[in-house]
């Protein structure tokens, strides 16, 4: 689920942020690739239900 995008001035507050659900970014699985400019990083929920991201 996604909510509306907001500007990139560091002074929006929680509710106009952009809101993903981690099993939404890894289809349902447990990794996703984010890619940020040259930058490939990997998002992974572990068992315990806690969130990795590794370059």
């Amino acid at each position: 689920m996604t909510a509306p995008a907001s500007n990139h001035s560091g002074s929006a507050d929680a509710n106009t942020l952009p809101t993903h659900h981690a099993e939404d970014l890894t289809s349902g699985g447990t990794l996703a690739q984010i890619i940020l400019g040259p930058s490939t990083y990997t998002l992974r929920i572990t068992r315990a239900g806690k969130l990795i991201l590794t370059k």
